[in-house]
């Protein structure tokens, strides 16, 4: 096991390690200050009047002790841009999205009047409107199934500024062009939106476009990040895939895998695993080990029971382990995490919606060693060194290494090639849905959907 782990990691540690350096030389970005991320009201029917739709005139003052002056959301309008504004509404269908949801009539109708104070308060409205569909995404939450990202653009991107620097440089498409998704894909989406001609295709591609406002503008310079119905994980640095992994994903149902944006905070090599009362009690696990320590030993399992009759069963570190030979620790309120599995032969299957909700990773070793080496935990050498050594070892991840679950139905594969996939979790539905109705004023910031606590059952 150490001449193979040692071969592959040689290979790996070439290639990673080079990419930290550009990782390193690369500048951060320049972050827009923050505003209050408080939950905004929950799902409203689209308001009838202007006054319904637009109560709000200025930002809430930034939360947490930092001083900011709330910036008006109605200001002072010329017609030469509110006219540029205007435009970019007849053409932002480009964008995925519908020139209809804005007043792009009334808004010209305003301008040919001169500047006045319903110019103001149009084109203000109108502005405000595109930024939050742009930056936030067009669907509600309500027809966000499974989805706890919590958007960071929000803060990073206020409505108020940007209205400001718009109407102080002119620049107002480019000012709205900032808030879209720096990803590859977005832009690979929106070219194949520009050729699709079906009504449905394009509808298709408009839902996958706006599921990347849902996330940060910039996912980071490293990341994972996992297309759920695609069944693959890549490992990204500077928006170059250093590798890719086929998954197992979770069943449909109460054990579909959520959409989340995690952090890696180490990672756990020869893991053990603590195995859940439903299977300890409901199963009887747990008398099967205290009543047959020959078979107990040779699965790997250890059992305690206390004083008041409570049993635990854990599986010990070991080839047969139900979580492999790794396990990445990324704390999260569903228990979800990414490990290995002892079932290898199951990544040859086509359809892999077969885990209670944790994603199961192909060759899992190697990347536990070059998460290991990318996160400046550990070098080559002490990577593979704890990776064999067969004890319970949890290496730190020092640099920031985020963690992305998607739900993208139409994506680039990993041959780059724009490329369709099953809706496992039948969640394109509500999505597309949404873009038959009226736009949503009002919208929730975060989801009130259930939090599904995962109890995965390893052993299948």
């Amino acid at each position: 096991m150490r001449r193979l782990v040692g071969k592959f990691a040689a290979g790996i540690a070439l290639v990673t390690l080079t990419a930290v350096v550009h990782a390193q030389d690369a500048e951060p970005e320049n972050l827009l200050p923050g505003e209050n991320t408080a939950k905004a009201q929950q799902d409203a029917k689209p308001a009838a009047t202007f006054d319904e739709a637009f109560q709000i005139t200025s930002e809430p003052m930034v939360q947490g002790g930092l001083p900011a002056t709330p910036e008006p959301l109605v200001q002072p309008w010329t017609v030469a841009a509110a006219t540029k504004l205007a435009n970019i509404i007849d053409n932002i269908a480009a964008e995925g999205l519908d020139p209809k949801d804005y007043d792009g009539q009334a808004l010209r109708t305003a301008i040919a009047s001169g500047p006045s104070e319903e110019l103001d308060q149009l084109a203000s409205r109108n502005f405000v409107w595109l930024v939050e569909d742009l930056r936030d995404g067009r669907t509600p939450m309500d027809a966000r199934k499974q989805w706890f990202v919590v958007d960071p653009d929000r803060d990073r991107f206020r409505t108020g500024t940007l209205l400001t620097e718009a109407l102080a440089s002119g620049d107002i498409a480019g000012t709205l062009a900032q808030l879209n998704p720096t990803h590859p894909d977005y832009e690979r989406l929106k070219a194949s939106l520009a050729k699709a001609k079906d009504p449905a295709k394009r509808k298709l591609i408009r839902a996958n476009m706006d599921r990347w406002r849902w996330l940060a503008r910039d996912l980071g310079k490293q990341y994972l990040i996992t297309n759920v119905p695609e069944y693959q994980l890549r490992l990204t640095v500077n928006d170059k895939i250093i590798s890719t992994y086929r998954t197992i994903v979770g069943k449909p149902g109460r054990t579909a895998t959520p959409q989340l944006a995690e952090t890696v905070e180490g990672v756990i090599f020869n893991p053990t695993w603590t195995v859940p009362q439903s299977i300890v009690k409901g199963e009887g696990l747990g008398a099967k080990v205290l009543n047959n320590p020959g078979w107990a030993k040779a699965a790997g399992y250890k059992a305690t029971k206390g004083e008041n009759g409570w049993v635990t069963v854990v599986q010990q570190p070991g080839p047969g382990n139900s979580l492999g030979r790794m396990k990445l620790d990324m704390p999260n309120a569903h228990a979800i995490f990414l490990h290995d599995t002892p079932s290898r032969n199951l990544f040859q299957q086509n359809e892999r919606a077969l885990s209670h909700g944790c994603i199961r990773t192909e060759r899992a070793l190697e990347l536990a060693i070059t998460m290991a080496i990318l996160g400046k935990g550990a070098t080559k050498d002490e990577a593979v060194e704890v990776a064999t050594s067969g004890e319970y070892t949890r290496v730190p991840i020092e640099r920031e290494m985020p963690v992305y679950i998607t739900y993208f139905t139409m994506a680039s594969d990993i041959d780059g090639n724009m490329a369709t996939f099953k809706d496992i979790y039948g969640r394109d539905a509500p999505v597309l849905a949404s873009f038959d109705k009226p736009r949503v004023s009002n919208r929730a910031q975060e989801t009130d959907e259930e939090v599904i606590v995962i109890e995965d059952d390893l052993r299948t």
